[in-house]
C-alpha cells in the first residue's frame, strides 16, 4: 500500500489537516517544470514507502493549487512542509540531499520508544516505582537521548537521594526546559526536613554567618519553602560577600524549579536585579 497520495484545494483539509491528527503528514509543493522538484520528488516517495506508514507524504501540483500556495506561503519550489496535529511543524526549501532529508524527517516522527514510556509512566502511577524505572533504563538503554524516559528516571534517582546519578543520566540528553529543570532540582540537592528551628537558631546568634544563612535556604527548600529560601539567599546576595555567587547560583536554580511563569520567579527575579545592582 502507498502512502504516497496527490493532494488538490479541495482535499486539503481531509487528506493533510485531519489527518496529520492521526500520523504525521509531509506536504511536497511542487511543479512539472520544477528541475529540482524531479530530485527531491522521487526521494520523498521512496522514504515514504520505506517508513511504511509512520508518516504519509501529500503531493501539491502549485501550478494547479495556486491560491493554496499562497494561502500556506509556498515562494519557492520544492517546498516540503510537514503537519502534525493539524499544524504544520517544520518545513523546508529546495532539492536537500537524502541524508539531510532523512534528518529533518526525525525531527517529528514518533520515537518507537515512545510506547514503552507510557507503559512506565503507567507503571510508575501505579506505585510500582521499582519496575517503572528498571523499564526506564531499558528504554535509555535503547536511546540514551529519550527526553523524557531520562526525566523521569532522574527524577526517581532524585528521590531516592542518587543525585550522582541522575545527573549522570541526564548526561547525553539535549537541553530543553524539562531537563533544565530537573538538572537544577538536582543541584539544589535538598531533603525535606520536618524542622528548620535548629538552623534558624544558629543564625540568630550569628546573623553574618552566609554559609549558615545558604544552608537554611537549603533547607527552606526542601520543604518546598521557595519564598523563605529566597529571602534568606537574597540577604546574602545583597551583602555582597564571599558567597554572593553561591547564593546566587542557588536563586537561579530556584527559578529553574519554579519555572519563568511562576509568580515567585517574577517576584524575586526583580528582587534579585535591585540586590545586584
Amino acid at each position: 500500500m502507498s502512502h504516497v497520495i496527490d493532494v488538490d484545494t479541495a482535499g486539503f483539509n481531509e487528506h493533510v489537516i485531519q489527518r496529520s491528527h492521526e500520523v504525521p503528514v509531509v506536504v511536497d509543493f511542487w511543479a512539472e517544470w520544477c528541475g529540482p522538484c524531479k530530485t527531491l520528488g522521487p526521494t520523498l516517495e521512496r522514504l515514504t514507502d520505506e517508513a511504511g506508514g509512520v508518516f504519509e507524504l501529500a503531493k501539491v501540483d502549485v501550478d494547479q493549487n495556486q491560491e493554496l500556495a499562497g494561502q500556506m506561503g509556498v515562494q519557492g519550489i520544492p517546498t516540503v512542509v510537514a503537519f502534525k496535529d493539524g499544524l504544520p511543524v517544520s518545513q523546508f526549501t529546495g532539492a536537500l540531499p537524502e541524508a539531510q532529508v532523512k534528518e529533518w524527517l526525525t525531527e517529528f516522527m514518533p520515537n518507537p520508544m515512545d510506547d514503552f514510556v507510557a507503559a512506565a509512566d503507567d507503571l510508575y502511577d501505579h506505585g510500582r516505582i521499582e519496575e517503572a524505572a528498571a523499564m526506564y533504563r531499558k528504554i535509555l538503554e535503547a536511546d540514551a537521548t529519550h527526553e523524557e524516559a531520562a526525566i523521569a528516571l532522574a527524577s526517581i534517582l532524585l528521590e531516592a537521594g542518587d543525585t550522582e546519578s541522575a545527573l549522570a543520566v541526564l548526561e547525553p540528553v539535549p537541553s530543553s526546559v524539562g531537563v533544565e529543570r530537573v538538572r537544577a532540582a538536582v543541584r539544589l540537592g535538598a531533603e525535606p526536613t520536618t524542622s528548620t528551628g535548629d538552623l534558624e537558631a544558629a543564625l540568630a546568634e550569628d546573623p553574618d554567618n552566609e554559609a549558615l544563612r545558604i544552608d537554611l535556604a537549603r533547607a527552606l527548600i526542601g520543604n518546598q519553602d521557595y519564598p523563605g529560601a529566597l529571602d534568606q539567599l537574597l540577604e546574602v546576595v545583597s551583602r555582597k560577600g564571599e558567597l554572593m555567587d553561591d547564593a546566587r547560583a542557588v536563586i537561579l536554580d530556584v527559578f529553574e524549579v519554579l519555572g519563568a511563569d511562576s509568580p515567585i520567579t517574577q517576584d524575586y527575579r526583580r528582587r534579585l536585579a535591585n540586590a545586584l545592582f
